[in-house]
């Protein structure tokens, strides 16, 4: 079993059709799933003539393009396991995917290479491999060049390791998750069963996990013309002129992306007439972004993705079937909804002990456990592409759920089952408020208070025993708006409302709140 066989299943059945885009710089390549299998085999015969083996570790320093799944698809294909650190979390990220598998290779740029004058474990690694620019010491990546023998497909175990990512450490210290060909198998089936993607779709996707789902299916994948190193802070205008020239059929993309693309569209009256679909996933999503989205595309149906790096995707929902009951829901702080389970997932809410491990326990004690619809509590999911444990069992203890052989995910986010089996999002788990006045979770809350105009952010937080919310405006509030947001959220028993300038939020998709950053912040002035 190895992943490779879908690209190769998919080339024996549409062998023309395009399968990458890449708009990157100023020009436009594009490979056809023959072409990409080809390329990939012709990569695969430079990494085995550099004497790397089954088993080996590759460290991918390489933006989202068409040699980034080049490379990557070369390293599957020989058995080898590709290190893929967190770009946005510099080199502290690059020296732990050092440290949790020691690659033999690294392949990278020029920039990525210069990388090793500061970087002890980077200068470590015994072959570097450099693409576009001849580097002193390293070989030239070239697989688009002639000659190269083309290699067959390595034949191993489910349970080979094939990739190693890491968490983005919301919850904690980052994790290295290692993922099998047979766990990635099931992933990218549950993300092809999520998102449907109908012949000859077009996609223009900053989601990597969904090209690769798409390279097994008949879709077409546009890569981002910007950087996605900080989506929050990307230049929305080479997206929006992607999306006129290249006419996608549908837009994958986090929030913070979406939203920062659907403003400046907005704002120029640009639509995206094409777009008939948009899947927006890796934060929470507020009603505007939603309302804003279907204003610049009109046409196009709006769906929700909820997940984690342990398991992806574990819930979707499409905004055209929220009820009038729902949207009140929202509104009235009762969170936001994540919809209901893809296929090959369950889910479950437990009474929330984070922070707390839980031993090992029988199923009958376990589904006893398990809350009724309704009742909010820990999420915790199980599944065939739910990740089982994490590199050496660093953090299975506290994350980890071992039901008579089964394993359970915690999460670490909050939430409730509907009595339609639809999940609810609370916020997280350690972001919880509990005092004399009870129980509050933040994403109610700050879902309310984004619906305020001129609030861009919105975080809920304890500091030395008082309920504060803290908003980042984008201009002055309105006194009525802001007495009005106060009314509104009276069921919260706010004792403080705090403006500042700018909100700390996670590195990787620019769009949680980091809230021990910012309570440390606010306590400092204080």
């Amino acid at each position: 079993m190895n992943l490779l066989e879908l690209l190769r299943r998919q080339a024996e059945r549409c062998p023309d059709l395009p399968a990458l885009v890449d708009r990157r710089g100023r020009d436009r390549r594009t490979l056809t799933v023959t072409e990409l299998d080809r390329a990939s085999s012709r990569a695969a015969a430079l990494l085995r003539q550099a004497s790397l083996r089954p088993g080996d570790g590759v460290l991918l320093l390489v933006p989202m393009s068409i040699e980034l799944y080049i490379a990557l698809l070369a390293i599957l294909r020989l058995g080898l396991v590709a290190l893929v650190p967190d770009p946005s979390a510099g080199l502290t990220g690059l020296d732990r995917a050092c440290a949790a598998w020691p690659p033999r290779a690294f392949i990278g740029g020029a920039r990525a290479h210069a990388l090793r004058l500061v970087s002890p474990p980077l200068r470590a690694i015994p072959i570097p491999i450099a693409i576009g620019w001849s580097i002193p010491g390293a070989i030239r990546w070239n697989p688009a060049g002639g000659g190269a023998e083309e290699l067959p497909i390595y034949d191993c175990l489910p349970e080979a390791p094939a990739l190693v990512t890491f968490t983005s450490g919301s919850t904690g210290a980052p994790k290295a998750i290692v993922r099998s060909h047979g766990l990635l198998l099931a992933q990218l089936g549950a993300v092809q069963s999520c998102l449907e993607p109908a012949p000859g779709e077009r996609e223009l996707t900053t989601l990597p996990m969904f090209v690769l789902a798409n390279l097994g299916s008949s879709a077409t994948s546009l890569l981002p013309a910007v950087s996605l190193r900080r989506p929050g802070a990307a230049d929305p205008a080479p997206l929006a002129a992607q999306i006129a020239s290249e006419q996608p059929s549908r837009l994958l993309a986090t929030p913070a992306l979406l939203e920062r693309l659907a403003d400046h569209c907005l704002e120029r009256g640009m639509r995206w007439t094409s777009v008939r679909g948009i899947v927006c996933g890796g934060a929470p999503i507020l009603p505007r972004l939603i309302e804003k989205l279907h204003r610049v595309a009109p046409a196009a149906e709006v769906s929700l993705v909820y997940g984690s790096s342990e398991a992806e995707p574990i819930a979707r929902l499409r905004t055209a079937d929220l009820s009038a009951e729902d949207w009140s829901a929202i509104r009235g702080g009762r969170g936001l909804p994540a919809g209901g389970a893809v296929p090959g997932i369950q889910v479950r809410i437990l009474e929330d002990r984070w922070g707390t491990p839980i031993g090992a326990q029988s199923r009958a004690a376990f589904e006893a456990a398990s809350l009724p619809p309704g009742r909010a509590g820990e999420i915790v999911v199980s599944g065939p592409h739910v990740v089982p444990g994490y590199l050496r069992g660093i953090g299975d203890r506290e994350s980890k759920i071992a039901v008579e052989g089964a394993i359970w995910h915690r999460t670490g986010d909050a939430g409730y089952l509907d009595a339609r089996g639809r999940l609810w999002l609370l916020g997280r788990c350690a972001a919880r408020i509990r005092d004399a006045r009870g129980t509050l979770y933040p994403l109610g809350v700050e879902a309310v208070a984004g619906e305020c105009p001129g609030i861009r952010r919105a975080a809920l937080l304890e500091l030395n025993a008082r309920r504060i919310l803290v908003i980042e405006a984008t201009r002055r509030i309105d006194p009525g708006n802001l007495a009005d947001l106060r009314r509104r959220l009276s069921w919260a028993h706010l004792d403080e409302i705090r403006a500042v300038r700018q909100m700390p939020v996670d590195h990787r998709h620019n769009a949680k709140v980091a809230y021990q950053t910012l309570a440390q912040a606010l306590a400092r002035r204080s």
